[in-house]
């Protein structure tokens, strides 16, 4: 038994020792939570720029706040070094996201705390993107402005892992959302799916849409389910809602072509029905032809219109594709303690080509948590190459 509680002990001083110490006071983790709080104001309507907030303290007390609210608009440490005024004067100012060093639709946000006179620039990850990547925290330094990286960093790369994806990959962070019954059905036999998951769940899936910048349906879904793909909230961003179908054999009366609160997009390839295409554009629906029309060449035009974030919300035959051709990055499967069984029942993922167990797509990084009497388990997908 003394040997067990020994090996314990030097078990946990390694797993102590291998973890790397927090950095910060604290307060300063305090401060920056609240930086990613503000941030989260802006969800789904910043791209293809990220989440940024800013807290500026003065003598332990908050003397302004901001965040920024979309591209084109002033950063997060404008806003806050507005609010602040004079007070800014031997602050210390603290943002989730480097601030930038460049002219690009704004002027250098690391000037203006140079110019405002901060003594202490708290930064919760350098910014990835090469236009900064560094340049911020060198110019501040350079100032003589005392600067700290890294408080409370792996929050603040989960707030914009999508821009962050974006900036590296040069495509959207792809999110395939599914929900099931235990027995792995998105579907009854007879195609009924209202509702597998609970009120919470539910919720859930609201608040992800408001995140994302667009939602991909293939065309079953649209002609089986008639969904809104919407954020069901009046005060919340809508994402853009797309339409993948290559024969445009669609209903007319379909809900996606209610423009009035959220746009939609349907992508088709070359000559698919002029006729229909005519009518949608009627109703306001963007249509855009590609050929060919794949989950990979959809996200390098959705890419190119400057999105970020794109969840995918498909049958299991679209959902195979997508993760064939790359297009998905991350995984949310809701899953209901219910059982429907039938051997025909849709499950969310179609055909992938795998024989054998041990070529399964294995996720990394998951976590699982309670919503009602349902649970949703989320993880990445391995990046390839």
């Amino acid at each position: 038994m003394e040997n067990s509680s020994a090996d314990a002990q030097t078990n946990t001083q390694q797993a102590l020792a291998a973890s790397p110490p927090e950095i910060g006071t604290p307060f300063d983790r305090a401060m920056m939570q609240r930086c990613i709080e503000l941030a989260r104001r802006a969800l789904g309507r910043t791209t293809p720029n990220p989440l940024v907030g800013s807290v500026i303290v003065q003598n332990g007390e908050i003397v302004g706040e901001g965040f920024h609210p979309f591209a084109g608009q002033p950063h997060a440490e404008i806003f806050a070094l507005r609010a602040a005024g004079e007070k800014a004067r031997g602050a210390t100012i603290y943002v989730n996201l480097e601030p930038c060093n460049h002219y690009g639709r704004t002027p250098p946000c690391s000037e203006a705390l140079v110019a405002a006179g901060v003594t202490k620039v708290v930064v919760g990850m350098v910014d990835p993107n090469p236009l900064v990547a560094g340049g911020g925290v060198a110019r501040l330094r350079a100032a003589g402005i005392e600067v700290v990286v890294g408080v409370e960093e792996a929050a603040c790369r989960q707030l914009n892992e999508a821009f962050i994806y974006r900036i590296l990959h040069k495509r959207p962070l792809g999110i395939l959302k599914y929900a099931m019954t235990l027995d792995g059905k998105i579907a009854t036999i007879s195609g009924h799916s209202t509702w597998v998951t609970g009120q919470e769940a539910r919720a859930q899936v609201h608040q992800l849409r408001a995140a994302c910048d667009a939602v991909i349906v293939g065309g079953n879904t649209v002609r089986l389910d008639n969904p809104f793909l919407t954020s069901h909230h009046s005060d919340t961003h809508n994402p853009l809602r797309v339409v993948m179908s290559r024969t445009l054999n669609l209903p007319l009366d379909a809900h996606l072509w209610q423009t009035n609160d959220a746009p939609t997009l349907v992508l088709t390839e070359v000559g698919a029905l002029p006729d229909f295409q005519d009518q949608l554009v009627k109703k306001k629906v963007e249509v855009v032809e590609l050929t060919p029309l794949t989950p990979a060449k959809v996200m390098e035009y959705l890419y190119n219109r400057q999105l970020s974030s794109v969840l995918w919300e498909c049958g299991g035959t679209l959902a195979a594709r997508a993760i064939a051709d790359g297009a998905v990055q991350k995984v949310l499967a809701f899953i209901a303690p219910k059982i429907v069984g039938g051997k025909v029942a849709p499950s969310p993922v179609g055909d992938l080509g795998l024989a054998t167990m041990t070529e399964a797509l294995t996720l990394e990084r998951v976590t699982w948590r309670q919503l009602g009497p349902d649970y949703v388990v989320e993880g990445y997908l391995p990046l390839k190459g």
